[in-house]
């Protein structure tokens, strides 16, 4: 997993940079993905199953406003890999120098307008019931924490597009191991609860922010900033949002998805369904984790190489991933298939002294949550092939394309699936929709970027 110069993104083959930036970002998404799949799974064990629905009702909100990090480090970065592959290096650190100032600006502001509406937005995003108090501990504790998270997404995307995919790795590695490590601690040990999850949760982000900033400020990094990079440029800031609106977009339209999902399922089924979701929801974020760090070590490949004007080494470097990509979604596709039961069983526990309603809700949640595990993912061996199309769009600065293709499965098709199949087919409706979207989705991507290969990667 050695790191990659900004240099060998061109010269390299493509099969071994694509396995060099991938798979750092492979574990370390795992890693982060495991580190949200154990807490919910020490929450569901330690506190309970409606711990776990609260959980997934504040995680949208939380990661909303973490997003636009990730958004400014994406949007960012995609300018960062193509002026570095133009040796342009004045670009690039005045990018990221606005990177920074743009994101804490915006979280600021954004973290301050979501603890004064408070017991607004978690009745809103379905935290209904027994669910609102243990949302509204977990929430406001961990809203303390996202600017930090916003930090850190900015910050690791621009490691990854510098060529340094391990030390991006390391950064993601350090708040999860750290997540859990004071989960065990703060909730079995110390007994703190909702609160000992939600300040676990805060601090780790803190841990990152500071492995992250040491690495900026050492020999690692190409990027050496001085105060004059830090004046907002609003041309800069105007490209950056361009670019960044795909990721942010596509986190909105997530954040909306558990608006809808968290009610309905709640009008469905009460907390048992809201819950069922959340371990579903889990799932998605952990079990794809091989498919999305493909994505993100194809992103500077494809930036720089289309930078540099090298088209066929763009060409290789789409069809490399996709193929990677898909083996890699087989895979997770087999494992859903063959054990749904015994993933479920992971977040539940029959502790002593459970309530009735617990008790209910652990039952129903073992009885429904494998059948909609298998709809869900159910075409998941297919979805490289969007996933990949859309983040080519990304990286070569289309901006226009790629919000378009990253919103067509979540937005164009998924919501409307879910706001109609439900009323003619109940819970099934809304299950059925995942795999009836990835499937409308690919098509449409598939067709756009064949048409875009056609047409300008021509050497």
């Amino acid at each position: 997993m050695a790191n990659v110069s900004a240099e060998q993104l061109g010269t390299e083959s493509i099969s071994s940079l694509l396995i060099k930036q991938a798979l750092p970002a492979s574990i370390g998404i795992l890693v982060m993905s495991l580190n949200v799949l154990v807490d919910s799974i020490f929450v569901g064990n330690w506190i309970g199953s409606i711990a776990i629905a609260a959980i997934n009702v504040v995680l949208p909100i939380s990661f909303f406003i973490g997003a636009l990090g990730m958004a400014i480090g994406i949007g960012g970065a995609s300018i960062i890999s193509r002026a570095l592959g133009a040796d342009n290096k004045e670009k690039a650190l005045r990018t990221f120098g606005n990177q920074i100032s743009f994101t804490i600006l915006i979280t600021v502001i954004m973290v301050a307008v979501g603890l004064t509406y408070v017991d607004t937005l978690i009745p809103a995003f379905g935290g209904k019931g027994s669910i609102f108090e243990l949302a509204k501990i977990y929430y406001v504790i961990v809203l303390y924490g996202v600017p930090f998270l916003a930090l850190n997404m900015m910050g690791n995307t621009v490691i990854r597009a510098e060529g340094k995919p391990k030390f991006a790795m390391i950064a993601m590695i350090i708040p999860s191991i750290g997540n859990l490590v004071l989960d065990y601690v703060l909730i079995n040990v110390l007994d703190f609860g909702m609160a000992g999850a939600a300040w676990a949760t805060t601090i780790s982000y803190f841990l990152c922010f500071s492995y992250i900033l040491y690495f900026f400020l050492s020999k690692n990094s190409e990027l050496k900033l001085s105060a004059q990079y830090f004046s907002i440029d609003f041309s800069i800031i105007k490209e950056i949002s361009s670019l960044g609106v795909v990721t942010l977009s596509r986190q909105a339209v997530v954040s909306i998805i558990y608006l809808l999902m968290n009610n309905i399922l709640f009008d469905l089924g009460g907390e048992a369904m809201v819950a069922v979701y959340a371990i579903i929801g889990r799932m998605l974020m952990f079990a794809l984790f091989p498919v999305f760090g493909v994505t993100q070590g194809f992103l500077p490949i494809a930036g720089f190489n289309y930078g540099a004007q090298k088209y066929d080494r763009v060409k290789e470097s789409i069809y490399t991933a996709i193929k990677f990509a898909a083996m890699l979604a087989t895979i997770v596709f087999t494992g859903l298939m063959i054990f749904p039961a015994e993933i479920a069983g992971l977040f539940l526990s029959d502790k002593p002294n459970m309530s009735a309603l617990e008790l209910t809700t652990n039952a129903f949640v073992m009885e429904n949550t494998p059948s909609a595990m298998r709809w869900v993912f159910a075409a998941t061996p297919i979805i490289a092939l969007q996933l990949i199309g859309a983040a080519y769009f990304q990286a070569i600065g289309k901006a226009v394309p790629a919000l378009l293709l990253t919103l067509s499965r979540q937005g164009f098709f998924f919501i409307p699936l879910i706001l109609i199949l439900p009323n003619y087919l109940g819970e099934l409706g809304v299950w059925i929709s995942f795999p009836i979207a990835d499937v409308l989705a690919t098509i449409v991507t598939g067709y756009y970027l064949r048409k875009e290969i056609n047409k300008n990667l021509i050497s």
